[in-house]
């Protein structure tokens, strides 16, 4: 039976906020005669969210609860949710009451204007300031290395339906929806929402997070790195060969009279440390290629409601 919308909500580690997120919900879906299911992926963050989760199932049988079987990523579990989903559109967003569930319909409404995709943009974050900050270099850096990629993009959106569920067939172990999505369809537009303060606990991507999801999609997405080590290793090419020169001149000339210890190390280190990095880069990409010739599923479920 196909529905009018599907909500699809990643849960880690959110006993606390479910309850009412869930009353938000419905509060918000049920006057506008939409036709609805919420469907919460819980990705066994280890407290009692998936308790909570089934208690409300019980109670409502528009919601569907979804444990995977270990956590696999938000973005994992956000795919888990779509290829369950039965809406002709759908709706994601974070667990945390960061994004006002209020603001669903208005993106609805707006998709249903000729859009495939919208962005529920926030005009001020309350994230503290170094995650503003870090957030802001990283869409720039994104966006000159994956031109095709919306810098606007949040994880406050609704879908039209037939695209989400395609994401499925992507075959990578480093999933990024919204890389997915610009490929699919540039159809898209946003709609400002405020970004309402977290009212328990704290995130749950920490630095070492940020920075690891950031590496998967510039070597995922963009061949970018690559393209840096080639220049890198012309540039120290060219380096060497000048310095060569200048070294062959000087002694052609009676200008070297005892080898520099400090000059030899210092090229060392350098044309070293160029060749390293230029060897880390081509490994992160080997990496991936043996990650996705192992045909590891993306995420495997472990129990429903």
């Amino acid at each position: 039976m196909r529905l009018d919308l599907s909500i699809v909500i990643p849960v880690f580690r959110s006993a606390a906020t479910l309850p009412t997120l869930y009353k938000r919900l419905i509060d918000s879906l049920e006057p506008t005669q939409l036709s609805f299911e919420i469907i919460v992926v819980e990705d066994c963050g280890g407290d009692n969210s998936w308790e909570v989760i089934s208690r409300i199932a019980q109670m409502d049988n528009r919601v569907f609860g979804i444990q995977l079987s270990r956590n696999f990523g938000q973005h994992a579990a956000t795919i888990c949710g779509f290829a369950q989903s039965r809406g002709e559109w759908i709706a994601t967003l974070d667990d945390d009451l960061e994004q006002p569930p209020e603001k669903i319909p208005e993106l609805v409404q707006k998709a249903q204007s000729g859009f495939d995709l919208i962005y529920g943009v926030y005009p001020q974050r309350t994230h503290k300031p170094w995650r503003n900050i870090t957030s802001s270099i990283a869409r720039w850096l994104f966006k000159k290395a994956i031109p095709s990629l919306n810098d606007t993009y949040t994880s406050f959106r609704v879908i039209r339906g037939d695209i989400a569920r395609e994401l499925q067939r992507f075959d990578s172990p480093f999933p990024f929806v919204d890389g997915y999505l610009s490929w699919l369809t540039n159809r898209c537009t946003t709609v400002e929402v405020p970004h309402e303060s977290r009212l328990h606990g704290q995130s749950n991507y920490t630095i070492r997070k940020l920075i690891t999801h950031t590496i998967n999609i510039f070597v995922t997405f963009s061949d970018a790195p690559l393209r840096i080590a080639s220049w890198a290793g012309i540039l120290a090419s060219a380096m060497g060969i000048t310095w060569l020169l200048v070294i062959v001149m000087r002694y052609l000339l009676g200008g070297i009279s005892v080898s520099g210890f400090a000059s030899i190390m210092a090229a060392i280190l350098f044309f070293g440390g160029i060749q390293l990095l230029v060897l880390g880069i081509f490994g992160e990409y080997l990496g991936r290629m043996n990650f996705k010739t192992s045909k590891k599923p993306l995420y495997l479920i472990g129990r429903r409601t």
